[in-house]
């Protein structure tokens, strides 16, 4: 959503462009609290959606502090327009145009997210149906 900054003419660095308001924690609360308004508010579990839908949410700019590139992240915005990344950044920046994927940069930015999000992502979920089976042959 922030690169639209870039077509509406907006400062890479400016709080309204590329990983600024939208990479904050009050966007991702208020942008997960609102996607489970309007489609989960009669859904029994709804504070359970809307609190998975708002860490969803703020994974994406925790992840863009890992990345070795660009001018940081909006993270407290509005409380503070200060750009920041985490002091360990071992993710490869991705290229900003769609184009630039097929590229020798394109895929090791690729290969970098495999194994910084990809593995950890997979080896969680078999974690969780591991831990789930067990639960359920207890029960």
């Amino acid at each position: 959503m922030d690169v639209l900054g870039f077509h509406l003419a907006s400062p890479y660095g400016s709080q309204w462009g590329h990983r600024g308001f939208t990479h904050s924690i009050v966007f991702a609360l208020v942008f997960g609290s609102l996607m489970a308004a309007l489609f989960y508010r009669k859904h029994p579990a709804f504070r359970n959606i809307a609190l998975f839908l708002v860490l969803a949410t703020v994974s994406h700019p925790l992840l863009d502090m890992l990345t070795n590139g660009g001018k940081g992240i909006a993270l407290w915005w509005p409380f503070s327009l200060e750009r920041i990344f985490f002091p360990w950044r071992p993710i490869q920046v991705s290229p900003l145009g769609a184009g630039a994927f097929f590229s020798r940069w394109g895929l090791r930015v690729l290969a970098s997210e495999l194994f910084w999000i990809g593995f950890p992502a997979l080896f969680l979920v078999a974690l969780s149906h591991f831990l789930r089976k067990m639960k359920e042959d207890h029960d």
